[in-house]
Protein backbone atom coordinates (compact mmCIF):
# COMPACT_ATOMS: atom_id res chain seq x y z
CA UNK A 1 0.00 0.00 0.00
CA UNK A 2 1.25 3.64 -0.98
CA UNK A 3 2.37 6.33 2.25
CA UNK A 4 -1.23 8.19 0.49
CA UNK A 5 -3.24 5.31 0.36
CA UNK A 6 -2.20 4.35 3.96
CA UNK A 7 -2.79 8.03 5.47
CA UNK A 8 -6.36 7.90 3.80
CA UNK A 9 -7.22 4.84 5.42
CA UNK A 10 -5.70 5.79 8.28
CA UNK A 11 -8.19 9.49 8.29
CA UNK A 12 -11.31 7.14 7.42
CA UNK A 13 -10.26 4.45 10.70
CA UNK A 14 -10.49 7.79 12.29
CA UNK A 15 -13.03 9.06 11.20
CA UNK A 16 -15.54 5.54 12.29
CA UNK A 17 -13.55 4.32 14.94
CA UNK A 18 -15.46 1.70 16.86
CA UNK A 19 -17.52 2.71 20.63
CA UNK A 20 -14.38 0.73 22.23
CA UNK A 21 -11.78 2.76 20.22
CA UNK A 22 -13.53 5.86 21.01
CA UNK A 23 -14.16 4.83 24.87
CA UNK A 24 -10.00 4.19 25.26
CA UNK A 25 -9.11 7.15 22.94
CA UNK A 26 -10.70 8.95 25.95
CA UNK A 27 -8.24 7.83 28.10
CA UNK A 28 -4.83 7.74 25.97
CA UNK A 29 -5.37 11.69 24.24
CA UNK A 30 -3.59 14.44 26.07
CA UNK A 31 -1.20 12.11 27.65
CA UNK A 32 -3.30 11.16 30.26
CA UNK A 33 -1.50 7.96 31.08
CA UNK A 34 2.06 8.24 32.05
CA UNK A 35 2.42 11.59 30.12
CA UNK A 36 2.88 9.62 26.66
CA UNK A 37 1.32 10.80 23.89
CA UNK A 38 -0.13 7.90 21.70
CA UNK A 39 -1.92 8.58 18.30
CA UNK A 40 -4.61 7.11 16.79
CA UNK A 41 -4.89 4.94 14.15
CA UNK A 42 -1.76 5.90 12.60
CA UNK A 43 0.62 4.49 9.68
CA UNK A 44 3.38 2.31 10.30
CA UNK A 45 5.34 -0.04 7.63
CA UNK A 46 3.14 -1.24 6.35
CA UNK A 47 0.11 -1.35 8.43
CA UNK A 48 -2.06 1.24 10.42
CA UNK A 49 -2.47 0.16 13.94
CA UNK A 50 -5.42 1.66 16.62
CA UNK A 51 -3.05 3.62 18.80
CA UNK A 52 0.38 3.91 19.29
CA UNK A 53 3.08 6.14 21.87
CA UNK A 54 6.18 6.63 19.20
CA UNK A 55 8.25 7.56 22.27
CA UNK A 56 7.96 4.41 24.37
CA UNK A 57 7.33 2.00 21.24
CA UNK A 58 4.00 0.80 22.59
CA UNK A 59 0.83 -0.03 20.57
CA UNK A 60 -2.22 -1.16 21.85
CA UNK A 61 -5.05 -2.68 19.79
CA UNK A 62 -8.68 -2.91 20.17
CA UNK A 63 -10.10 -6.17 18.42
CA UNK A 64 -13.51 -7.70 17.38
CA UNK A 65 -13.93 -10.99 17.03
CA UNK A 66 -12.77 -10.48 13.62
CA UNK A 67 -9.35 -10.91 14.93
CA UNK A 68 -9.93 -14.16 16.33
CA UNK A 69 -6.94 -16.44 15.81
CA UNK A 70 -6.19 -13.96 12.85
CA UNK A 71 -3.04 -15.43 11.12
CA UNK A 72 -2.90 -11.45 9.78
CA UNK A 73 -2.71 -10.43 13.11
CA UNK A 74 0.29 -12.62 14.15
CA UNK A 75 2.46 -11.64 11.09
CA UNK A 76 1.43 -8.51 11.76
CA UNK A 77 2.84 -8.58 15.43
CA UNK A 78 5.55 -10.15 14.52
CA UNK A 79 6.62 -7.30 11.87
CA UNK A 80 5.76 -4.54 14.98
CA UNK A 81 7.74 -6.75 17.20
CA UNK A 82 10.38 -6.91 14.85
CA UNK A 83 10.89 -3.34 14.38
CA UNK A 84 11.09 -3.11 18.03
CA UNK A 85 7.63 -2.30 19.21
CA UNK A 86 5.24 -4.27 22.02
CA UNK A 87 2.26 -4.65 21.20
CA UNK A 88 -1.02 -4.94 23.44
CA UNK A 89 -4.46 -6.46 22.12
CA UNK A 90 -7.52 -6.02 23.68
CA UNK A 91 -10.82 -7.06 22.59
CA UNK A 92 -13.73 -5.11 22.39
CA UNK A 93 -15.86 -5.94 25.58
CA UNK A 94 -12.47 -5.67 27.51
CA UNK A 95 -12.30 -2.23 26.39
CA UNK A 96 -16.16 -1.07 26.87
CA UNK A 97 -17.08 -3.09 30.27
CA UNK A 98 -13.54 -2.90 31.72
CA UNK A 99 -11.95 0.28 30.93
CA UNK A 100 -10.34 1.16 34.19
CA UNK A 101 -8.43 -2.39 34.31
CA UNK A 102 -7.42 -1.91 30.22
CA UNK A 103 -6.18 2.00 31.20
CA UNK A 104 -4.00 -0.04 34.43
CA UNK A 105 -2.78 -2.62 32.03
CA UNK A 106 -1.23 0.27 29.71
CA UNK A 107 0.08 1.74 32.76
CA UNK A 108 1.88 -1.04 33.71
CA UNK A 109 3.41 -1.47 30.52
CA UNK A 110 4.52 2.00 30.19
CA UNK A 111 5.84 1.54 33.95
CA UNK A 112 7.74 -1.45 32.44
CA UNK A 113 8.87 -0.06 29.39
CA UNK A 114 10.40 3.37 31.60
CA UNK A 115 13.38 3.42 33.69
CA UNK A 116 12.64 4.25 37.14
CA UNK A 117 13.71 8.44 37.55
CA UNK A 118 15.56 7.38 40.65
CA UNK A 119 17.63 4.67 40.41
CA UNK A 120 20.87 4.70 40.78
CA UNK A 121 24.02 4.68 38.47
CA UNK A 122 24.86 1.73 36.91
CA UNK A 123 28.45 0.26 36.94
CA UNK A 124 30.28 3.14 35.00
CA UNK A 125 28.17 5.95 35.36
CA UNK A 126 28.13 8.74 37.56
CA UNK A 127 30.64 10.36 39.33
CA UNK A 128 34.05 8.17 38.50
CA UNK A 129 36.27 8.35 41.84
CA UNK A 130 39.94 9.06 41.76
CA UNK A 131 39.82 10.30 37.76
CA UNK A 132 41.75 12.53 37.02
Amino acid sequence: MRDGAKKSLARRLRAGMTDAESKLWRHLRLRQIEGCRFRRQHPLGPYVVDFVCIEMKLIVEVDGSQHMQSRHDAQRDGWLIAQGFRVLRFWNHEVLLQTDAVAEAIWNALIEIRPHPNLPPQAGEGNQQGAS
